[in-house]
């Protein structure tokens, strides 16, 4: 199949303190976050200066990509500028007829697969019926590249024998998790496949899955245990050594910043742990070629590269109108994620 360009799709995030509300109000358009909720998230921007590092992480991916794969790479995201529309209007004025994305996530579920599909879709049919065809790339959870760069990232951080891993990725409801995949829980599989794999590949049999960035009523089920509860849990066991290794994520945005930097490093220090943080994949050479390898598997027949034990897993394509979707007992309050 012929492409003629890669479209590097993402969250989005503001970039000065005047975009923080409206990036927000963006996010959680329709969904009815009361206003003190919203104020309360903006606090976790404004520690930082009113700026995500997101935009600049895609600003750095954008650029190694072009220097790494023959096709042109446009961005575009989904709550903040360059909104994904406009990069597609862009492309098509450019004369591009047919474009691959890939996403900035790596595994199944709604918000982290599913609505990047639907994005590309509304942002289309935005544009008119001259939009570019566009397909997103798929989960790459247990790629070699993703797994050689997340290995390297956990050695950088130097564990010793005696440190315990705490892989962590953004927690959901239990409920949205049971939709994920063909089969379900696809999310909370699929991340613990890849703990495993980075686990192995670095050495390390102590290691454990701890969940970020909860949010919503306190009576609705989301997946646990919360990286702070957990860091308390390894505190009650005498685990006085601790490397966070944010596996769900693939750059440095807010969840990561403010709720491991910040939040469970104060836990982490309250607590007598030393805690240090791996870096995400970002800009990792390897993570560099997976995409360039995921990109040769569409155009040029490139082989598919998969480390996950348990084939079912990977998969390209929504299975069904149930796949990945908001389960449909899903209220807003269980909606009312920590934004990016």
């Amino acid at each position: 199949m012929t492409y003629d360009a890669l479209l590097l799709q993402s969250f989005g995030g503001p970039e000065a303190p005047e975009d923080v509300m409206p990036f927000l109000e963006n996010v959680t358009r329709g969904r009815g976050i009361p206003s003190e909720r919203l104020a309360e998230v903006a606090e976790h921007y404004h520690h930082f200066g009113g700026r995500s590092p997101i935009n600049d992480h895609c600003r750095a991916l954008k650029s190694a990509l072009e220097d790494a794969i023959e096709l042109p790479v446009y961005w575009g995201n989904r709550n903040w500028h360059p909104f994904l529309a406009d990069t597609i209007r862009q492309m098509r004025d450019d004369g591009i007829t047919r474009a691959l994305s890939f996403a900035t996530s790596g595994f199944a579920g709604w918000s982290s697969c599913r609505q990047y599909r639907d994005d590309i879709a509304r942002a289309r049919a935005e544009v008119g019926p001259d939009a570019p065809h566009i397909e997103k790339l798929r989960q790459f959870f247990d790629h070699p590249g993703f797994v050689e760069a997340m290995t390297d990232r956990v050695l950088a951080a130097e564990p010793t024998r005696g440190t315990r891993l705490v892989f962590v990725a953004h927690s959901i409801p239990t409920a949205m998790a049971a939709s994920a995949g063909p089969r379900g829980n696809g999310y909370v599989d699929q991340l613990a496949v890849a703990a495993s794999l980075v686990a192995d590949a670095v050495g390390h049999s102590d290691y454990d899955l701890a969940w970020c960035s909860r949010s919503g009523s306190p009576q609705t089920p989301w997946l646990e245990p919360d990286v702070g509860d957990h860091l308390d849990a390894l505190a009650q066991r005498g685990v006085k050594d601790v490397v966070l290794v944010p596996i769900g994520f693939v750059s440095d945005h807010m969840e990561v910043v403010y709720d491991l930097d910040v939040e469970a490093a104060d836990r982490a220090k309250a607590l007598g742990i030393t805690m240090r943080r791996a870096s995400t994949a970002g800009t990792h050479p390897r993570f560099i070629q997976m995409i360039g390898e995921l990109v040769a598997e569409r155009t040029t027949g490139g082989a598919r590269l998969s480390l996950s034990p348990d084939p079912e897993l990977s998969f390209d394509a929504c299975g069904g109108d149930g796949c990945c979707g908001p389960p449909l007992a899903t209220t807003r309050s269980e909606l009312r994620r920590s934004p990016r």
